[in-house]
């Protein structure tokens, strides 16, 4: 009987190459996040090397690349896991929101602030990191990240039925989530002094509330 020829989807080089299931395994991986981010504050994100992470670590290069191949695994790693914090964090804030029957333009002000500190703003290692995420941004996790955005967003508006909101549609939902997104990226590549200010926020909050209110 001749083998299976069945491929298997290739792994990406950027991908994490193995999880973490032990306690032991979970402390490596933070001792690995925290060494990005002492280089990335030491040498900036040009000289982030995974040599360099290992080395601050404590661990051998060996050790740092059963988890990640390469240094873009390692930001997409920290990147993934900093999109479910902050989408857990969301998806509380809107359940709570449709509990209070609470001002929707209020809740929109909320989510946008909470976007912005999240995906834009924060310390120069923090922007640094978030910029190089952005860099990538052709990678399932963001797309991901604004799949998940919009249906929350579309759930909550649906569920407060509120008269100043327009019907959800996706096309609405597409519009206003990537639009909101787009800024923020676009303000974060181009490290712009808007990035953070109350006025930045406030355009947005203008621009998306335009979206979704009815006329």
């Amino acid at each position: 009987m001749p083998k299976s020829t069945r491929a298997t989807a290739p792994q990406s080089p950027d991908s994490m190459r193995k999880l973490p299931t032990q306690e032991r395994a979970q402390r490596t991986i933070e001792t690995i996040f925290e060494a990005t981010a002492q280089v990335m504050e030491d040498e900036g994100e040009f000289g982030l090397t995974t040599n360099k992470v290992a080395q601050k670590a404590g661990v051998s290069i060996g050790t740092l690349y059963q988890y990640f191949p390469t240094k873009e695994a390692i930001l997409i790693a920290l990147i993934n896991r900093e999109r479910r914090r902050v989408m857990d964090d969301m998806r509380l804030m809107l359940e709570l929101a449709v509990q209070e029957r609470r001002n929707p333009h209020t809740v929109l002000r909320e989510r946008i602030h909470k976007l912005i500190e999240s995906f834009g703003s924060g310390n120069k290692i923090k922007r640094a990191m978030i910029r190089m995420a952005w860099r990538m941004d052709h990678h399932e996790s963001v797309t991901q990240a604004l799949r998940e955005g919009a249906d929350t967003i579309a759930i909550a508006i649906s569920q407060i039925k509120d008269p100043s909101l327009r019907p959800v549609t996706p096309a609405m939902m597409f519009v206003a989530t990537r639009a909101v997104m787009g800024a923020i990226r676009s303000a974060s590549l181009e490290e712009s002094p808007l990035l953070g200010t109350q006025e930045f926020e406030d355009e947005l909050v203008r621009m998306a509330w335009s979206l979704i209110c009815a006329e």
